[in-house]
C-alpha cells in the first residue's frame, strides 16, 4: 500500500509551491507547522502576512507588463476591497505595497481615518466607495471629503444616492464620482440584473439629467462587477465588451471620464489542482479593452480593481486536532475534529466552498478516505469531498493526527463573527500573525486568545 505522501505525488504532484514535507512533517512557507502546534495548541488560526504582499506584487506586475506588452496608454491602479478582511495588520500590510482601498459599509470610513492618524496612509490615498449607502455611510464619505481626503470617490449604486452630495458637499475642487453598472448576471442564475448599481441603458441619460451641468461634481469613474469573477469564459468576456463599449460612448459626452473600475474576482487557488492562467487573462482584459476603446476611437481608460479574496485569501489557513476516529459503517469512517466547519469556515457549510486540505504529520503511514466532522451537534458539520476529487483521504494511523485547511483568509473570521458567540457557543480559535524579520526568521504574535466561557456569558447577558 502507498504511503499518503506517494498518494498525493501521484495524485496531485506534491510537493507544490509553498508546502514541503521535511522529516514526516508539513511545512508551510518554510514554517514548521508542528512545532506551531506544540507552541499554541489547535484549533488554531494563522495568517502569514509577507503572502499578502506577495500577491499584491504580483498582480500589479502582470498589469504593468499587460501594459506595456500591448502598447497601453492608461496606468493601473490596485485596491484593496476591505470586506473580504478588515483586519488592521491586513491593511497595513497591504498599504505597504502602494495600494488604495475600496469600501463596502458606513464603518470602513472610520477605520480609514484610524489608519491615517497612525501614519499607515495619507489623505490623498483613493478610496472607491461601493455599495447601497445608509445615511451614514454618506454623511462618513462627506465629512471626509472636507476634512480633506479629496481621492475619496462615492460611486453611485442608484440616481437617489446622488442628492445628499449635492446639498452638502461644498468644495474648491469638484468631487469625483463614479456610477456603477447593473450587470447582467449569469444565465444560471435566478436573476437577471444584479440588486446593484444603475441599469446599464440610464447611466448617461441620468448623467445629463442630473451631473453635467453641475459644476460641483465631475464623473471620473465607470464601475462593474461581473459576478462569475474573472474567468476565461464567453459570459465574462461579453459582459466586458459591453460596459467597456457603454465607457466609450460615456467618454465622448463626458471628457471628463478617466477610469474603469473592472471590481474584482479574480481567483486564488483553492486546490491542489488549481489551474488559472493569471497572466494570459490580465493581457486579455487590458488588449480587449483597448481593442475596443480603438473601435470607437476613444483612449485608453486608466483600470482600477478591488481584488480581495485573492489578496488574503492564501495568506491564512487553520490548524486541527483528530480528537476521535469513528467507524459508522463499513464504508464510512469519520474523523472527529476539536473545531466546527460551521462555526471556522462558514463558506464550507453555506457555499460548498473547497480548501486546500493537508495532514500536518504521519505522511509516510498508508492511506484511507475518511469523512471530517466537527464538534457541533449540526447534521451539516461536516467536509467529505475535495475540489479535485469525490472524497477525502488522510493517513491510516492511531497516532495523534493534526490536519490543516489552507488559504482560508478571505471572509471567514467576518462571516463567522470574529470575538462573538457562535453555533453550539463553539469559541473562537486562538489566532496567531506571523511576520518575517529582516535575518527572514519568523515573528511570532499572538493576535487573539481562544475565547472562553467568560466572554461568551457576557455577551449573552448572563453576566455584566
Amino acid at each position: 500500500m502507498q504511503s499518503y505522501s506517494e498518494f498525493l505525488d501521484l495524485s496531485v504532484g506534491f510537493p507544490q509551491e509553498g508546502y514541503s514535507v521535511i522529516d514526516d512533517e508539513l511545512y508551510f512557507q518554510d514554517l514548521n507547522l508542528m512545532e506551531m502546534i506544540e507552541t499554541y495548541g489547535t484549533p488554531l488560526r494563522f495568517t502569514y502576512l509577507p503572502m499578502v504582499t506577495k500577491k499584491i506584487q504580483q498582480a500589479k506586475l502582470l498589469f504593468q507588463t499587460a501594459i506595456i506588452k500591448n502598447n497601453y496608454r492608461g496606468d493601473y491602479k490596485y485596491c484593496y476591497c476591505t470586506k473580504s478582511s478588515h483586519f488592521r495588520h491586513i491593511v497595513e500590510e497591504a498599504l505597504k505595497n502602494g495600494i488604495h482601498l475600496e469600501t463596502s459599509s458606513a464603518f470602513d470610513m472610520p477605520m480609514i481615518e484610524a489608519l491615517e492618524k497612525k501614519g499607515a496612509l495619507t489623505k490623498d490615498i483613493t478610496v472607491i466607495c461601493n455599495g447601497f449607502k445608509t445615511y451614514q455611510y454618506k454623511q462618513y464619505i462627506i465629512d471626509m471629503l472636507h476634512d480633506g481626503y479629496k481621492n475619496i470617490i462615492p460611486v453611485l449604486d442608484n440616481k437617489e444616492e446622488f442628492n445628499l452630495y449635492d446639498d452638502e458637499i461644498e468644495m474648491d475642487t469638484p468631487c469625483n464620482l463614479g456610477i456603477r453598472i447593473a450587470a447582467e448576471e449569469q444565465p444560471d442564475s435566478q436573476f437577471y440584473t444584479s440588486r446593484l448599481g444603475v441599469r446599464m441603458e440610464d447611466v448617461i441619460d441620468f448623467y445629463n439629467n442630473k451631473i453635467a451641468g453641475n459644476p460641483n461634481f465631475r464623473v471620473k469613474l465607470l464601475h462593474f462587477f461581473i459576478n462569475s469573477g474573472i474567468t476565461d469564459s464567453p459570459y465574462y468576456w461579453n459582459e466586458l465588451e459591453k460596459y467597456v463599449t457603454l465607457y466609450c460612448k460615456f467618454k465622448k459626452i463626458n471628457p471628463e471620464l478617466d477610469t474603469l473600475d473592472i471590481g474584482g474576482g479574480m481567483p486564488f487557488k483553492d486546490s491542489l489542482v488549481f489551474d488559472f492562467d493569471y497572466e494570459y487573462m490580465v493581457n486579455e482584459i487590458v488588449k480587449r479593452i483597448k481593442e475596443i476603446c480603438a473601435e470607437h476611437d476613444v483612449i485608453e481608460p486608466d483600470i482600477i480593481t478591488e481584488f480581495g479574496k485573492y489578496t488574503v485569501a492564501e495568506a491564512s489557513g487553520i490548524l486541527y486536532k483528530v480528537l476521535g476516529r469513528k467507524q459508522q459503517n463499513d464504508r464510512e469512517k469519520w474523523l472527529m475534529l476539536d473545531g466546527s466547519f460551521i462555526t471556522n469556515l462558514p463558506d464550507v457549510w453555506a457555499l460548498n466552498q473547497k480548501y486546500i486540505l493537508l495532514p500536518i504529520n504521519n505522511w509516510d503511514a498508508e492511506y484511507e478516505r475518511v469523512n471530517l466532522g466537527g464538534i457541533t451537534c449540526d447534521g451539516q458539520d461536516y467536509y467529505n469531498q475535495e475540489a479535485h476529487m469525490n472524497s477525502v483521504f488522510m493517513p491510516k494511523t492511531r497516532k495523534v493526527q493534526y490536519l490543516g485547511f489552507f488559504n482560508t483568509g478571505a471572509y471567514q473570521e467576518v462571516l463567522s463573527g470574529y470575538g462573538g458567540i457562535h453555533h453550539c457557543l463553539l469559541p473562537s480559535p486562538k489566532h496567531v500573525i506571523i511576520r518575517r524579520n529582516r535575518d527572514e526568521t519568523f515573528n511570532f504574535e499572538v493576535f487573539g486568545e481562544e475565547q472562553n466561557s467568560k466572554q461568551v456569558l457576557k455577551i449573552l447577558g448572563y453576566t455584566s
